[in-house]
């Protein structure tokens, strides 16, 4: 008999304690006050486009959309590069904070070379995760830039970086626009069109060329800023070695071309991949002129927009195509 009053008894104190909980919770809940409405963002006037592309480290960016955005910027449109991480460990030799330091410097020359602006966050270079903080700074990042366009990684990649900062854009998506998310940041009262840039990767489902730009006229600064990159190509990065740098300088001016060549292969291969896409968008007689491309696909968390919103985003492409 008292065990089983011993045991109503544990039954109505635990009864008790959870009722306690659920008030307080509804008590704290009910004391919270409003916070203040946000305002809606500013909608620039002056008929450029704007650009925020998101990438994992200080040179995903430059590979993935480094053409497009020296040629946006030859046009006066405003175009920024974000790093998700400092870089801090892609390097053979070294790390920490002199090799971020080094990055950052890479990236800002990088940035000159285009005629952009660039960011680093400061995150550590393998330890970027998809927390709610980071996805208020991407958030804040992308209203402050008030932007028309957003590119990232896609989701399913290699590196857990460039596959969180991927899900951290895609998490940006349409939070962008709610007033009560972030609200010490202006809302955009118009979702920007989220791109993903491309990669070869199939699983569980390939990239899809929606948007492919010819980058000839821009290819040469593309090039350059590879070569500012001097850390992760011409050292080698996170997986180069003492083997790779010559001592006489015939060898390192050998060593400079090489990579230089084998970029300029690399970035011809969009055009060679997606050359119906060119066609597509260019008509078949100038892509077949085309020899260096980049490829965007949509997001269709963001905002879907119409070929005639894509011709204006992407004012790169012939009339009647």
């Amino acid at each position: 008999m008292e065990k089983i009053f011993s045991m109503k008894a544990r039954w109505m104190l635990s009864g008790a304690m959870a009722g306690g909980v659920a008030v307080f919770l509804a008590l704290s809940f009910w004391r919270s006050p409003t916070p203040a409405l946000a305002a809606p963002a500013a909608v620039p006037n002056d008929g450029k486009v704007r650009v925020i592309v998101f990438g994992a480290h200080p040179d995903d960016a430059e590979l993935r959309a480094g053409g497009v955005a020296a040629k946006w910027a030859a046009q006066g449109h405003h175009v920024k590069f974000v790093s998700c991480t400092n870089g801090d460990i892609g390097h053979w030799r070294s790390a920490g904070g002199p090799l971020a330091q080094r990055r950052l410097a890479e990236v800002r020359r990088a940035a000159e070379i285009l005629g952009i602006q660039t960011e680093v966050m400061d995150v550590h270079d393998g330890e970027l995760l998809p927390t709610l903080e980071n996805r208020r700074t991407v958030t804040r990042l992308i209203r402050e830039w008030k932007a028309d366009i957003v590119i990232s990684h896609r989701p399913n990649d290699y590196h857990p970086d460039h596959r969180y900062s991927g899900i951290l854009v895609q998490d940006a998506a349409y939070m962008v626009t709610v007033p009560f998310f972030v609200p010490d940041t202006p809302y955009l009262t118009n979702n920007p069109v989220f791109l993903y840039a491309e990669d070869g990767f199939q699983k569980p489902n390939p990239f899809q060329p929606d948007i492919v730009v010819g980058i000839d006229d821009g290819v040469q600064k593309k090039l350059d800023v590879m070569d500012a990159l001097e850390s992760q190509f011409y050292e080698g990065g996170a997986n180069g070695s003492a083997a790779l740098l010559p001592a006489d300088e015939a060898g390192q001016a050998a060593r400079r071309k090489a990579v230089r060549d084998s970029f300029a292969n690399r970035f011809g291969g969009p055009a060679r991949r997606f050359k119906a896409r060119l066609e597509d968008w260019y008509g078949k007689e100038k892509a077949a002129e085309i020899r260096h491309a980049e490829a965007f696909e949509i997001c269709e968390y963001g905002r879907r927009p119409s070929r005639e919103e894509l011709r204006r985003l992407f004012p790169f492409f012939p009339a009647g195509n």
